[in-house]
């Protein structure tokens, strides 16, 4: 197994992209660390039945993203438990559809806080010891709108160009060390956060279900399919094992050719 030995964080890994991720990390011996922002019997059970289902060992570990202190806690007890952090996956998200002029304060703080301060504060957290042990992979899931912008996701957008930002800083800051980070880029996932946008961009365009998947969702992919969380974390484990010890800070599109445009 390709991972055997490793440890990995997983930033929101309860579903979706994170989940996917995680899943295929274990897949390969990695022992995972799963999060979201608070414990639930669910939770605990996901943990258990991917831990049953791999063989490997697996936490789950309630943080708060949009809060420093919890942030740091969270790696820490990692640390504690699985002994090391050897991988972060900065993939924790939340989304709000609305034009700049009505955009609500709060909610563009707590985006920014969620998507992109996250990012930072996880890594600022486990660098000491990848740093220590001269061997690190941080993967940050930015966007295609990280690279690309769409109209009514300010917030997100901007987010989402301060991770590919934050991820070539990273890269070049640790480069000597053996540690690398990258920042993947999918286009549109088929994810319970992509499924929750639907109702507020048929409000946008004034559209259908239908319409909205077609026109705005799958407009710019050339493919006109969804990427699935499965593509997401066979990217991660490629950018995790020793194959991939020369990439560092890139921001890879996987998005059906969007950006290719």
């Amino acid at each position: 197994m390709k991972l055997q030995g490793k440890t990995a964080f997983i930033t929101g890994s309860t579903s979706g992209i994170g989940l996917g991720i995680a899943t295929a990390l274990a897949k390969e011996g990695c022992a995972v660390a799963l999060n979201a922002r608070k414990s639930t019997n669910e939770t605990t059970e996901l943990a258990a039945k991917l831990a049953k289902e791999t063989g490997v060992k697996v936490i789950y570990v309630p943080a708060d993203m949009s809060l420093p202190a919890e942030i740091h806690a969270a790696v820490h007890e990692c640390e504690k438990q699985l002994g090391k952090v050897d991988i972060i996956v900065n993939n924790a998200g939340i989304q709000h559809v609305e034009p700049i002029h009505t955009f609500p304060n709060e909610m563009w703080d707590m985006v920014i806080a969620t998507n992109l301060n996250s990012a930072f504060h996880t890594t600022k957290a486990a660098l000491p010891g990848m740093k220590e042990r001269k061997w690190g992979r941080i993967i940050n899931i930015a966007s295609a709108h990280g690279l690309v912008a769409s109209p009514f996701k300010s917030a997100y957008v901007a987010a989402k160009h301060g991770m590919v930002g934050l991820t070539k800083c990273t890269a070049l800051e640790v480069a000597e060390e053996g540690i690398t980070c990258n920042a993947i880029c999918p286009g549109y996932v088929w994810t319970p956060l992509v499924e929750k946008q639907i109702p507020d961009q048929m409000k946008a365009h004034n559209m259908s279900k239908e319409d909205v998947i077609k026109k705005v969702m799958l407009y710019n992919q050339p493919t006109k399919k969804f990427a699935t969380t499965e593509e997401m974390g066979g990217l991660a484990v490629f950018l995790s094992s020793d194959l991939a010890a020369s990439i560092t800070g890139t921001a890879i599109p996987v998005d059906g050719g969007w950006v290719a445009h």
